[in-house]
């Protein structure tokens, strides 16, 4: 069966081979070559901990070793997103001009993509992409169904001439959500949401509402370490203060549209934030962060009554809490929004907190 690499080709389907310390590679290739490098170099990648001459030594490696490749067409498809969109619109071209190797890459919305992986999965034959940047939520089924080439394997065996020497695999972030429970990598982190807090410092500075918060509250206004402190903050701004600088504010964000986005508010990782799962690596152990007890990397109950956290003390704590804080302290609007449509918001400067994002790995 054919097996299929969810690397995206823009960036690290084709590692070529790293120049040597004192190598003449660059020197070697033709003029118009080394003017494609030494251009994108310049102008697109500055921000390196490699000097000017090391990449255009490596990039230089890179059009060497792809030269008899020159022509092949490879196709990516990846969730519509900016690091995507750079992706698509500078590193494919980047890939493309210097390797002569042709990258499209194609960007939809998160529910096309995964369709489309599952489409040429259960099909089990070539289909239009050669490559996807999909979620490391996909990792089991990576690994349980053969189809997607275990990236491990190829670096170590047919791919070794094609893989950058210099390639630090531990210098990746969430390595571990894209290993497969047989220890084989599958994906390399790509991108990664983070879960983060975020506050308005300058109004938690003023001191007209330091004092009215701790007259009220009987404890300083700060970043909160717990939920019980952030729903206080929450409800101080949304219904107490009400207005700052002639502006109505409000002292939580969310969204609560029918959207794909909002499944993953809850699952990726508001329930785990709240105590669901279990303590282990890489995503809990039995029951993980979707409160899914697992047996043998297989899914054997979700409820209480089967050993899974779905519907357990902290996950029910978690969803009242997102209801009665969406209700009771975000804007109206929220309701309405899905992710994309609520992540803008807090530029509007009407909200002092948020916690915002979803710690997961989407990896290419």
């Amino acid at each position: 069966m054919k097996k299929w690499p969810t690397v995206a080709a823009t960036t690290c389907l084709l590692c070529f081979s790293a120049a040597s310390p004192g190598s003449d590679t660059f020197n070697a290739l033709p003029e118009a070559r080394k003017r494609v490098i030494n251009q994108w170099v310049s102008e697109s990648f500055q921000a390196s901990t490699l000097s000017p001459d090391q990449q255009a030594e490596e990039l230089a490696w890179f059009a060497h070793t792809a030269k008899p490749l020159e022509g092949l067409q490879i196709s990516v498809l990846s969730e519509n997103l900016t690091t995507h969109r750079y992706e698509s619109e500078v590193l494919a071209k980047a890939f493309t001009d210097i390797t002569g190797i042709k990258v499209t890459h194609d960007l939809k919305p998160e529910g096309e993509v995964i369709r489309q992986v599952n489409l040429q999965r259960i099909m089990a034959a070539k289909g239009r992409y050669d490559a996807f940047v999909n979620d490391s939520d996909l990792i089991g089924t990576h690994a349980r169904t053969g189809w997607a080439l275990a990236l491990s394997d190829y670096m170590e065996g047919k791919g070794r001439d094609y893989t950058l020497p210099t390639l630090d695999l531990e210098d990746f972030i969430g390595l571990s959500f894209v290993t497969g429970p047989d220890g084989k990598i599958y994906q390399l982190p790509d991108q990664q949401f983070a879960n983060l807090y975020w506050f308005r410092y300058d109004w938690f500075q003023r001191p007209e509402l330091r004092a009215k918060f701790l007259e009220r509250y009987g404890y300083e206004l700060g970043v909160p370490l717990n939920w019980s402190a952030y729903e206080d903050i929450a409800e101080f701004f949304t219904v107490h203060v009400k207005a700052i600088d002639g502006e109505r504010v409000y002292g939580h964000m969310d969204y609560g549209k029918r959207d794909p986005s909002l499944g993953w508010r809850f699952t990726d990782a508001w329930l785990s934030m709240a105590g669901a799962g279990d303590p282990g690596l890489p995503n809990g152990l039995p029951v993980d962060e979707w409160g899914i007890r697992m047996e043998e990397c297989h899914p054997v109950g979700s409820s209480v009554e089967r050993g899974g956290a779905t519907n357990g003390p902290a996950a029910v704590y978690a969803l009242q809490k997102y209801i009665d804080w969406l209700k009771g302290y975000a804007p109206p609007e929220a309701s309405d929004m899905n992710f994309s449509e609520a992540g803008p918001v807090p530029a509007q400067a009407r909200l002092p907190s948020r916690f915002s994002g979803i710690p997961r790995s989407r990896p290419t």
